[in-house]
């Protein structure tokens, strides 16, 4: 019983994601590593489960294991240059096999309908085709590519009628030319440009890892595009997590808003990426003009001047300048061309678990956009890097915004001991938690 709970809880929790990407255009890229994994019959399941609710998905093939393969067999040598696959003549009637076999597999799989299976009744339509437009690499620092080539163009409008008309399109890593030639691409290029050219609402990349991993092996659940740009420069990652997060960079710096890195060996990885809030693996932004980050003692002057009309109308309980100096640690703000246009502080009760989200405030000129969603991210991931497990607040004019997002009213009683004897009854506010 409390599984069926779990699930129910889990499902009515990811109602705002799913209506969030219901007809918005996602551009999904499948390794040929991908094909292989156990998991690759959940991963077709949790695609369809996405073209059912609504999601246009364009999704983008690759074969490399499959076309080494079907060259070694015939002792041709696989030679990989600046992350480019060499191609000669001889070579590409064995790369169009491979990469044929593997979306033939890949269509075959979509078409299931099987009783008893997550698949059933599915209808799934998959439309291919010579959606991509290509032309040669040339001779680049004097390699021939030969038969490798580069996307030139994506046919954006045929794949939008294919879309509107409830199709799923496939894109092969195969692109052709006005002169009639085949040539081999990057399956990440191919992805990148489509997700650009498509202006798509997110591009997604399976890979043999999680996602994107700092120096004391903790997952990076976001990154901003300039923090992706050193992790190139100094990680070692593996050749197929760094071309996707290549990739990635150059979608969201192209105007795609949002690029995610996750595993094709998870079972659920997608949907979990897609419809929680902790999501599965990393995804990537562009960098922003706007700065989370913790407060010095040099941002007083800009949170007390964005504090005293709230504080004002009672909404807020008024803070000196020396107590916010005191407590500076204790507040992440929100910078914009070096104004402070929003604030929040965690003060931590470590013994029961628990710690207070207060002093949440945003600029008049800045509401109705997602500063205090990012604030409210912000303080959780740091209570979560306390061990804290249960986010409390006291509040007299702003609960219906805390009850969109997860908190329910408690009693005093529920707070830590030090925070039941400051209670302010003249003030009356009421008191909501949320547990992490």
């Amino acid at each position: 019983m409390s599984d069926e709970l779990n699930y129910v809880d889990w499902f009515r929790h990811s109602s705002p994601y799913i209506n969030a990407h219901r007809g918005k255009t996602l551009v999904i890229l499948i390794p040929g590593e991908a094909f292989e994994s156990p998991n690759f019959s959940n991963i077709i399941h949790d695609l369809a489960l996405l073209d059912s609710l609504g999601i246009r998905l364009v999704l983008v093939q690759g074969a490399r294991p499959q076309i080494n393969r079907a060259l070694a067999e015939r002792d041709l040598p696989s030679r990989i240059e600046d992350g480019y696959r060499v191609t000669p003549q001889d070579h590409l009637i064995d790369i169009i096999q491979a990469s044929a076999a593997v979306r033939v597999q890949l269509e075959a799989q979509l078409s299931m309908g099987l009783s008893n299976t997550p698949m059933a009744n599915a209808g799934l339509k998959v439309c291919s085709g010579n959606y991509v437009v290509a032309k040669p690499l040339g001779v680049v620092d004097g390699i021939d590519y030969g038969h490798s080539g580069e996307v030139r163009r994506i046919d954006s409008d045929a794949i939008f009628r294919l879309l509107e008309d409830d199709n799923m399109v496939l894109l092969p890593h195969l692109g052709f030319s006005p002169t009639g030639e085949v040539f081999n691409l990057k399956a990440e290029d191919v992805a990148t440009q489509a997700a650009i050219q498509l202006k798509a609402d997110k591009l997604i990349i399976f890979t043999e890892d999680e996602g994107i991993f700092d120096d004391k092996d903790e997952l990076y659940s976001e990154l901003l595009a300039h923090h992706a740009d050193t992790i190139l420069a100094q990680s070692s990652l593996t050749p197929i997590t760094r071309d996707a997060l290549e990739a990635c960079l150059m979608a969201v710096r192209a105007a795609v808003p949002r690029a995610h890195i996750i595993s094709f060996n998870e079972n659920g990885g997608l949907l979990s990426e897609l419809f929680t809030r902790e999501g599965s693996g990393t995804m990537i932004d562009e960098d922003s003009y706007e700065k989370l980050r913790t407060a010095t003692i040099d941002d007083v002057g800009g949170m007390m001047h964005l504090l005293a009309p709230l504080e004002a109308k009672g909404i807020l309980v008024r803070r000196s300048r020396e107590l916010l100096e005191n407590e500076i640690e204790r507040f992440l703000v929100i910078e914009r061309d070096g104004a402070i246009v929003a604030c929040a502080a965690l003060y931590p009760f470590e013994q029961e678990g628990a710690g207070e989200l207060a002093c949440v405030a945003v600029s008049p000129e800045y509401r109705g956009s997602n500063r205090g969603e990012r604030l409210l991210k912000g303080i959780e991931h740091e209570a979560k890097r306390l061990g804290l497990d249960t986010l409390f607040l006291l509040t007299t004019r702003t609960a219906h915004w805390f009850v969109e997002r997860g908190f329910r009213e408690t009693s005093l009683s529920t707070l830590p001991l030090k925070k039941q004897e400051l209670y302010n009854y003249q003030r009356n506010s009421k008191i909501f938690a949320k547990k992490l």
